[in-house]
């Protein structure tokens, strides 16, 4: 068993250094796909949604992975690659300030309009009503998550490491959710 993972994260890694971008899109989408499964299952779901976890996967393939990708080699570009206490700072600070309230409002929005066909309307005072709370808990966590990214983790291993929390993270989000629609 041990040769068949080691065989198996060898395949990676060359995927990885051969094709980066396509390979941490589908990373990236298997995530999102194993955290909308869990979140379903611990939510109560009986049967698992196969449009929501589809949906839920395009969004980690398409946007997640990609966009963590560039986002990850620009932040290098712009601090040249430096990991210094006082350069990861501007790393997080920076991500938190710009992608993190990106990546929270893109989310709300497709989840609403997409994943549950919400009208926008409805879409729209759903992000008025939870947004804020959404974002300022976003703050309390992945500036952590930034620091430990920027800090240890090679660039190539950035998104996956990324997209790992992120799975774990979409969980918790599930499971707020549930326990705020059953205190109200």
């Amino acid at each position: 068993m041990a040769s068949v993972a080691k065989k198996g994260w060898e395949q990676y890694m060359l995927q990885l250094q051969r094709h980066p971008l396509r390979t941490k899109a589908i990373t990236s989408g298997v995530l999102a796909g194993i955290s909308d499964s869990v979140a379903q299952k611990l939510s109560g779901i009986q049967r698992i949604q196969l449009r929501r976890l589809l949906l839920k996967i395009i969004f980690g393939f398409a946007y997640g992975g990609p966009f963590g990708h560039f986002l990850h080699k620009l932040l290098d570009k712009i601090f040249k690659g430096k990991k210094d206490n006082k350069t990861v700072a501007k790393k997080v600070l920076l991500e938190q300030f710009t992608s993190s309230p990106w990546n929270n409002f893109l989310f709300l929005v497709y989840f609403g309009l997409i994943v549950e066909g919400r009208p926008w309307a409805q879409v729209k005072n759903k992000i008025k009503k939870d947004y804020l709370s959404l974002q300022l808990t976003s703050w309390m966590f992945w500036p952590i998550v930034g620091w430990i990214n920027h800090q240890y983790m090679p660039l190539q291993f950035r998104v996956i490491f990324h997209s790992f929390v992120a799975c774990c993270w979409g969980i918790f989000l599930n499971l707020r959710a549930r326990t705020l629609a059953l205190s109200k």
